[in-house]
């Protein structure tokens, strides 16, 4: 995780897919207990766009390496 902190990133699942949307992703981080609905429709967005998705344990773990204060399922590194 330490690879978001101190970076041009996105967290949460509405910005994370409008920034992939929009062709401004390199890496996108998805936590393995998001709800699964979550998990396997990010899953496949990132698929579809070719972002390469790396999986973080928890959602706790992901915001603390975004540095938001609520944990969050999703998270994207964007091209500076």
């Amino acid at each position: 995780m330490d690879r978001i902190d101190g970076t041009n990133h996105v967290a949460g699942l509405k910005q994370s897919k409008k920034a992939i949307a929009a062709g401004k992703v390199k890496i996108a981080y998805l936590a393995q207990d998001a709800d699964p609905w979550i998990f396997e429709s990010f899953l496949t967005f990132c698929r579809e766009h070719g972002v390469e998705v790396i999986e973080v344990p928890t959602m706790k773990e992901l915001a603390k390496g975004c540095r938001v204060e609520v944990p969050t399922a999703v998270a994207c590194i964007c091209e500076e």
